[in-house]
């Protein structure tokens, strides 16, 4: 069996190259075809050494990315002239619009089934935004085989909102909930639960980039919150700083402790410093940090209705919020503390859902399951 990724991702985020590997220890030849901006420099983490299973596009232009179909002719002229895509059985499009539009189009021409994989953008930025591509993206969705979702938050979201009554049946029949895994470093690495925080001390941890998206400022609010009613909370902040703004508004705060990035074996002792993790983030794919910090038996606060919002029930592993309200953030957290060590025991037992190893298998299955049915 011969697979097509098809992933400009490839290079943003080392998710995709994990899910790769593991794909490829199921005896899978997994190819992914990385269609990039022209000058575009990857992530320190995802500069990979040169890989036979990868093939490398810079095919556009900076400025085509704002110009849907300009942006995607391009793409699909290259992969035209770089892969025989004859040689493969299936498409693995990263995303609903922008690479589940190439792999339709290779399904139009060549017969070739594609799957999608819906990604944040494609629900908060193209179907919310992109009126005009909406009956596109729909269109995408009738034509896949397979249909990818991280959580049922936005499962449930995309075909209630946008896709038309007469086929939410069929999109729904093939829509699966597959998560994204961890680096094997974590699992390797698990904590013991935690015990319950004494003297009302309350170690909070935020891991994630300092900016708009992912509602620092609300968090502040909440261990400002907590204080307030006599809790001794001090928030710590890990992460590369995006909004100089933001950060200006709580670098001088008594309570709050920032700390640049750091790689994963010192950032494992962070973990285990403290209390409850919490990301209320506005809009958010996934979160590995989640699951990082549930490895780590730290309960964790998400965002109702998205990415991670449905991986577990509320008040499993921690709660869902609206992210919007300090004050309801608050009240979870101190929830948290009401059943402080099951969470944590929770955490450390069912961190596990997220071991590549078990997602590659899903996947497997996914893939064979297309194939037969074509």
């Amino acid at each position: 069996m011969k697979i097509l990724n098809i992933n400009s991702y490839y290079y943003s985020s080392s998710v995709h190259r994990h899910l790769q590997n593991a794909i490829q220890g199921q005896g899978i030849d997994s190819i992914s075809y990385v269609p990039l901006a022209k000058g575009y420099i990857p992530r320190d983490e995802c500069k990979y050494e040169y890989n036979e299973h990868v093939v490398i596009s810079e095919c556009y232009n900076a400025i085509d990315r704002y110009i849907f179909h300009v942006k995607h002719t391009k793409i699909l002229r290259e992969i035209n002239k770089q892969i025989n895509l004859l040689d493969f059985d299936c498409l693995h499009a990263h995303s609903l619009f922008s690479y589940g539009y190439i792999s339709m189009k290779i399904n139009e021409k060549l017969g070739i089934p594609y799957m999608v994989a819906v990604r944040d953008t494609d629900v908060n930025t193209f179907f919310k935004y992109m009126v005009h591509l909406r009956s596109m993206g729909i269109k995408i969705l009738e034509r896949s085989s397979s249909i990818i979702f991280l959580s049922p938050s936005y499962r449930n979201f995309l075909i209630q909102k946008y896709v038309p009554k007469r086929i939410r049946e069929t999109v729904f029949a093939k829509s699966m909930i597959i998560p994204n895994g961890i680096d094997g470093f974590w699992l390797r690495n698990k904590n013991y639960s935690k015990k319950m925080p004494n003297n009302k001390t309350l170690k909070l941890l935020y891991v994630g980039t300092i900016s708009k998206r992912k509602n620092l400022i609300t968090t502040v609010k909440t261990a400002q919150l907590l204080r307030e009613i006599g809790y001794d909370a001090i928030l710590t902040v890990v992460g590369e700083i995006i909004d100089r703004a933001i950060f200006n508004q709580i670098k001088d705060l008594p309570y709050v402790n920032y700390i640049n990035p750091m790689p994963k074996e010192n950032l494992i002792k962070i973990y285990r410093e403290n209390d409850i993790f919490i990301m209320p983030s506005i809009t958010e794919t996934f979160g590995l940090v989640y699951a990082e910090a549930m490895s780590q038996g730290l309960p964790i606060i998400y965002t109702k209705g998205q990415g991670f919002d449905g991986q577990f029930e509320d008040g499993v592993v921690g709660y869902s919020v609206n992210c919007y309200d300090a004050q309801d953030i608050a009240n979870k957290v101190i929830s948290i503390l009401d059943k402080y060590e099951e969470c944590s025991r929770n955490c450390i037992e069912l961190c596990n859902k997220f071991d590549w190893d078990k997602i590659a298998t899903t996947y497997t299955k996914v893939y064979k399951d297309i194939l037969n049915k074509n």
